[in-house]
């Protein structure tokens, strides 16, 4: 059990890095704090491309995993008690 926790641990210290990067690499929508301070100048001609939605689907993996290791450790806490 003591080996899983770990494990999971630092599965979601891994993920919760790699989450923060993931996030900010998107584009902004417009409207936010971005356009306030001159973000908003950027051109907004074409669609989100195949890099906007490969980033949007491992974005989505990696909060889904996050998420699920949060859960297992909860889990994890819950029956050792």
């Amino acid at each position: 059990m003591n080996a899983l926790r770990i494990t999971l641990q630092v599965l979601l210290v891994l993920t919760s890095l790699l989450l923060v990067p993931l996030v900010l690499l998107h584009k902004g929508k417009g409207g936010g704090l971005s356009d306030m301070f001159g973000g908003g100048i950027t051109s907004s001609a074409g669609s989100s491309g195949v890099a906007e939605r490969n980033l949007n689907r491992i974005t989505v993996g990696v909060a889904l995993a996050w998420t699920a290791i949060i859960i297992l450790l909860g889990l994890l806490e819950r029956v050792s008690d």
